[in-house]
This record gives C-alpha cells, structure tokens and sequence, in this order.
C-alpha cells in the first residue's frame, strides 16, 4: 500500500506527463482505447480480470503499442465467465493487480482514454488504484457511446434512446466481431468504431470533441 510520500516512479511519470497539457488538435493528441473484463458489474465487489488497450496516434492504430493483460483474482462469477470465457486456473499468464495497473498507466501517460461506456471501465481503474493506495486517474476521457449519437438525427437519437451497444456500433461499421468479449477484441471493435465516429464528426480540436461527448439531451 502506497502513501502519497512515497508514491512508486511508475505513478509519479504518469502523472507527469500531464504537466503540460494535451495538444490543441485532435490530429496531435494520442488516444488510448481500453476495455476491462471483470467479475461482474458491481463497481463495489467486482474486480478486474483483463484489461486491453490500442494506441491511436495521427487516427491510426499502433500494433506494436498494444496489450492485453490477465490479472490475477481469488474471486470469480461463473455466470459472467460463460461472456468472457476467463475461468478460475485456466491456462493464461496472469499478472498481480499493481503490475496491471503498472502497465497500463505506462501506456496511458499523456493520452485520451477512450472506451464504450468509459465510466464503467475508469471507476473499476479507479477503485483498483485505491485499493492500492494511489490516486484516480488523470486522463481526459471519450465515450464512443456519447459520440456515435452525436452523429445521429436528433431524431434517431430519439428513437435510440441514449443507448448504443457495441454490437450496435460492429454492425453499424461492419466491423468483426471474431474476439467480441475479450479485452483486445472489444478496444478493436471500439477502436474503429472510434476513428469512423471522427470521420463523421470532423473535429478540429480536442476541446471540440470533448464537447461533443458532454451528456446530451432530448428536446
């Protein structure tokens, strides 16, 4: 357990690289598209079993900067095991919790964080750096699920009720769905999803796209 004295490098150049803020323009910007896997969907009880990540960098993605890590936990549910397929002593390589949270701020550092439904997956980032006595995360984050209603009619965003599964975006994109419910097979769906979303929308800066992901409502 860390204290803020003594707070480990790995959290001190993450939260580092912040210091001098994000580029203006979108095309600048580097884009982090994460997805967790966990036991369940209680942010109190549930804890993370994978996390998956995909750089963007000038709207293409980074192969060689992408991961998918397993961590490691006593406590597993047999009905979200049947979606993910992780199971209690399979056969993946698993990691402690803090070296999870290690590798993925190394890759988060100075970026967007982007997911579907990203404040499910930042407040399960945020409670396992809690429990490992470090601050929540930092980044400025996007929700392809906000965005892709933005590039709906309002009414179609009527008819959609605020709601947009990633099933619903691989369909709309005609992207695969080979590895759906695996952390790097959903940041791929969610990933292309993502740069077709920014085709659409044309953004200029990042302050513009962060507007555009401000919750919306109907009128």
């Amino acid at each position: 357990m860390f204290t803020k004295k003594n707070y480990p490098d790995f959290w001190n150049n993450y939260a580092d690289s912040f210091e001098n803020g994000l580029p203006n323009l979108v095309l600048d910007n580097k884009f982090v598209v994460l997805d967790t896997e966990t036991t369940g969907f209680d942010l109190k009880k549930d804890r993370i079993l994978s996390v998956g990540a995909l750089v963007l960098k000038q709207q293409s993605i980074q192969p060689k900067e992408a991961f998918e890590i397993f961590v490691a936990q006593e406590h597993y549910n047999k009905d979200t095991a049947k979606i993910h397929g992780i199971l209690k002593g399979g056969k993946k390589t698993t990691v402690t919790e803090l070296e999870a949270l290690k590798v993925t701020l190394e890759t988060l550092k100075n970026s967007v964080l982007v997911a579907h439904h990203v404040g499910f997956d930042v407040a399960m980032l945020n409670n396992a750096l809690q429990r490992n006595g470090l601050p929540k995360l930092k980044n400025k984050t996007l929700d392809t699920s906000r965005l892709y209603q933005k590039t709906l009619s309002k009414t179609k965003q009527k008819e959609s009720e605020g709601h947009t599964t990633l099933d619903d975006l691989a369909k709309v994109y005609d992207i695969s769905q080979k590895d759906r419910h695996t952390a790097l097979g959903d940041t791929y769906i969610t990933a292309i999803a993502f740069l077709h979303i920014l085709e659409k929308l044309k953004p200029t800066t990042l302050n513009e796209l962060l507007k555009r992901d401000r919750l919306f409502r109907f009128w």
